[in-house]
């Protein structure tokens, strides 16, 4: 077949798609070559390895998060501009889960390009804490703190860990937004840091 068009930015994108049709965890050069009905062999001159595709698979993602994360936050302020940045990442999760769990993939050696998608993330969420006067080291303890969340409440959710509960019990969504308005209450009112 016609290997016309191939780059490596093309089977970063194939990738991406196939990510999320089948996990991030399946992709691999020979199930990006079957997809292209080419041989292996002729996508190893754009891409060197699976974990190569991987990499830049995840600064695709990367760079796709954090260019809705700058949209959502432009005009917003303190908890418009929190929700808007943590909903960003949700609604990513939901609609591109192979695509989000590339995002958490840290290459042994990240290109510039990656490093680059990463320091962009932190920038937005310094930008978001800037409506919460958070000075430093709170700044990195929020940083800190509103990744950790969103990351683990957007993975206990895509597992399926919260369908056990009750009928009577709220739903994720209704949960996720007392959470986000919990996590506003704690940016207006963080407390000094305490030298153990």
């Amino acid at each position: 077949m016609a290997r016309a068009g191939l780059s490596g930015a093309r089977l970063a994108q194939a990738g991406a798609d196939l990510a999320d049709e089948v996990g991030f965890d399946q992709v691999t050069v020979s199930a990006l070559a079957r997809r292209f009905g080419v041989q292996v062999a002729s996508l190893y001159s754009h891409v060197k390895s699976s974990q190569d595709l991987k990499a830049r698979i995840a600064t695709v993602a990367l760079s796709e998060l954090a260019d809705a994360a700058g949209a959502a936050l432009a005009g917003r302020a303190r908890q418009d501009a929190l929700a808007a940045f943590a909903n960003v990442y949700r609604d990513y999760a939901h609609a591109h889960p192979g695509r989000y769990a590339a995002a958490r993939f840290v290459p042994a050696t990240p290109s510039p390009e990656h490093l680059e998608a990463g320091r962009r993330h932190t920038e937005l969420t310094r930008a978001l804490l800037r409506g919460y006067d958070l000075d430093e080291p709170a700044q990195t303890d929020a940083i800190r703190l509103l990744g950790s969340v969103f990351h683990g409440y957007v993975s206990l959710e895509l597992a399926g860990s919260f369908s056990h509960s009750s009928p009577s019990s709220p739903d994720s969504t209704g949960s996720w937004h007392r959470i986000l308005d919990s996590l506003d209450s704690l940016l207006r009112t963080w407390p000094e840091r305490h030298t153990p």
